[in-house]
């Protein structure tokens, strides 16, 4: 039975992610051949992320009280919507501009596009709430395995949608939409069919009785306060900073050095290709031999190293070797710091937390496009490469300190007060 829920869990994540991915690489030429400009391109782009900042912990409480089942219904629901909008983004426009007799319909055929991409943004940052269902149907020694399942499929729909979307779209920017909003629907079906809910009317009572605040920052301030979670988020942040720095400036990267753009594809999706094969297999293997502390901190410190090689490589045999130890670790973290994310509150609180590591994760993505644009334009290509590393080596510190040894800094710092007093 726990399999079966977990292979379901597993096909509605990867449906969820085909979808996306479908549409993610068309965005830009979708919204330029309207007269999109590159800066409202770009505010494109970073309005899904900014709805999901707000969406993903709301969606993660609102499973911990009314269920999982439920809230995955109306976030793919929405995401089914979102696309509709996306694809019948033009018919809309020119319809708005006619009633309100304006002559510009991209305006308002920019604006559904938006409009579509924040509703989607609102309502698709289930991942928290797939990841909280495999939190309630695993127990500790086998929930980080279940995790890299996630991570897996997650990786498979980044992989597989581009590719697909590409090939859908000489039949037009709209039709890779439409065919996400097929397999939305094709996904809610499955949701109402397949999958049963996971936490008990009991339970979900008990989480309604203690009834937790909506999401605001100050909820995300103190959750980063708390001395078990609160660390781990912390890492969450800064690790999801330096390899989302990796990845939006990535193609300019390569674009720098001589690579062409059809390799850059070839090349992400080598990275896509490891990071599942890290999540859905070799994570279970690891987890198994080693503590989650240790994996963390190799994981971290493996990635410095990757991310500092990065920065002054300038063939195409070493990007690709350094790539393996980047992509391979990435894995490891994301399924790690979930999977101990999960263990470090209380049932009642898994969704709600994991929804706080999601809207960090959004968070990252609004910033690293910036700070990394900024620093190869300013400094260099290697800048986005040596911040990222030096990042990460102060992430391995603050780990080692504030997760493997908590309370080694307090009590060296009691010691040396007392040695002053005498």
């Amino acid at each position: 039975m726990k399999n079966s829920r977990l292979l379901t869990i597993f096909v509605i994540v990867f449906v969820d992610l085909l979808g996306f991915g479908l549409i993610l690489p068309l965005l830009p030429y979708y919204a330029e051949s309207y007269g999109a400009t590159a800066g409202v391109v770009g505010l494109l782009v970073a309005s899904y992320a900014a709805a999901q900042l707000l969406g993903a912990p709301l969606l993660g409480r609102l499973s911990d009280r009314f269920g999982r089942r439920p809230i995955l219904l109306v976030s793919v629901f929405g995401t089914f919507i979102g696309f509709l909008l996306l694809a019948l983004a033009e018919p809309i426009g020119r319809g708005m501009a006619t009633l309100f007799s304006v002559a510009q319909a991209n305006l308002f055929i920019v604006a559904v596009l938006f409009l579509s991409r924040i509703l989607d943004g609102l309502t698709g940052g289930n991942i928290s709430v797939a990841q909280a269902y495999i939190a309630d149907v695993t127990d500790e020694s086998n929930r980080a395995r279940g995790l890299g399942l996630i991570g897996a499929a997650f990786g498979l729909g980044f992989i597989i949608g581009p590719a697909v979307g590409g090939a859908l779209s000489q039949f037009g920017y709209s039709v890779p939409a439409y065919a996400a909003a097929a397999i939305a629907l094709l996904n809610l079906l499955q949701i109402f069919f397949l999958l049963p809910e996971s936490l008990s009317k009991e339970q979900r009572n008990a989480i309604a009785q203690r009834s937790r605040p909506p999401f605001t920052l100050k909820a995300l301030w103190q959750a980063l306060q708390r001395p078990k979670v609160g660390p781990l988020l912390h890492v969450r942040l800064f690790f999801g900073l330096a390899f989302a720095t990796f990845q939006t400036v990535f193609a300019l990267f390569a674009q720098a050095i001589g690579i062409e753009a059809r390799t850059t594809g070839f090349i992400l999706a080598y990275v896509g290709i490891l990071s599942v094969i890290t999540q859905g297999g070799l994570i279970g293997l690891l987890t198994r031999r080693f503590r989650e502390n240790a994996l963390l901190i190799s994981a971290l410190w493996i990635m410095g190293g990757a991310l500092l090689g990065w920065a002054f490589t300038r063939t195409l045999p070493t990007l690709l070797l350094l790539l393996l130890p980047l992509a391979v670790s990435g894995g490891i973290l994301n399924t790690v710091i979930q999977s101990a994310i999960s263990k470090s509150v209380s049932r009642e609180e898994v969704g709600g937390i994991l929804g706080l590591a999601a809207s960090l994760e959004a968070m990252t993505r609004v910033i690293a496009p910036t700070v990394g644009g900024f620093l190869i334009q300013s400094v260099g290509v290697w800048a986005p490469g040596v911040f990222t590393a030096l990042l990460m080596a102060w992430t391995v510190t603050f780990a080692y300190r504030r997760i493997v040894h908590p309370g080694r800094a307090e009590r060296l710092q009691m010691e040396s007060s007392h040695a002053k007093v005498a």
